[in-house]
């Protein structure tokens, strides 16, 4: 259902502090994003987007105001409730893909499943079945370093679908890919969000991967400028 709200912010602020400094990061934000939607986050380096992310997927926590994905107001969790949140609602998609150098492609995909009661061929089958999704199904075996950056890349989304999360959060997903790399990435993102309804929500300072999003939010000094639908 893609007329349902899945993230729901309202006035929502973040500020760091550095020596005996408060930077804000972002202010007074509020925004919607449904379900099944693909939205890109742009803005200049500094405006905001990363933080946004993390604030969305539960890796940092709001100064101020609500912060409601899939239902749940994650600012008022606890740090050990919001661990178990992300475990079950977040697929997250980094740059540099953070796989474990010294685990096979499938051994890296079923990380998230050992912190389930899936029995052990339950998580092969599952495991099986998100390479394949991916396209690597012949390299399960391989290690990162026998892979190349979009195969790590697409072995890094597998993990990131495994447990099939409520949303997919991606930090400049094409970012460390060479032009061809990054086009079957964003196409592979294209299908998980046509086909199989997943939420996105990317931040990307590549024009050509955020037109490939349904919706576009610009953040300038921390603060949402403009949208494109």
């Amino acid at each position: 259902m893609r007329d349902q709200r899945i993230v729901e912010i309202r006035n929502l602020s973040k500020s760091y502090q550095r020596g005996g400094q408060i930077v804000p990061v972002l202010s007074d934000i509020t925004l919607d994003i449904a379900s099944g939607e693909f939205v890109a986050l742009m803005g200049p380096s500094g405006s905001g987007k990363s933080t946004l992310l993390n604030l969305i997927a539960g890796i940092d926590k709001p100064d101020g105001g609500m912060l409601r994905v899939a239902g749940i107001d994650i600012a008022e969790l606890s740090e050990s409730e919001l661990a178990d949140w992300r475990a079950e609602h977040v697929g997250f998609i980094f740059q540099f893909y953070n796989l474990m150098p010294v685990l096979t492609a499938f051994e890296n995909v079923e990380l998230p499943l050992l912190l389930t009661r899936l029995t052990s061929g339950e998580r092969k089958s599952h495991v099986e079945t998100a390479l394949a999704m991916v396209s690597l199904s012949d390299r399960m075996e391989h290690y990162p370093s026998e892979l190349s950056g979009g195969q790590q890349q697409r072995v890094a989304i597998a993990r990131a679908i495994i447990t099939d999360p409520t949303i997919l959060v991606a930090d400049e997903p094409t970012g460390d890919l060479d032009r061809a790399s990054a086009e079957d990435i964003l196409n592979l993102m294209d299908r998980l969000n046509a086909e199989l309804g997943k939420t996105i929500i990317m931040v990307t300072h590549d024009p050509n991967a955020a037109r490939r999003a349904r919706s576009l939010r610009h953040l300038e000094k921390g603060v949402l400028t403009a949208d494109r639908s």
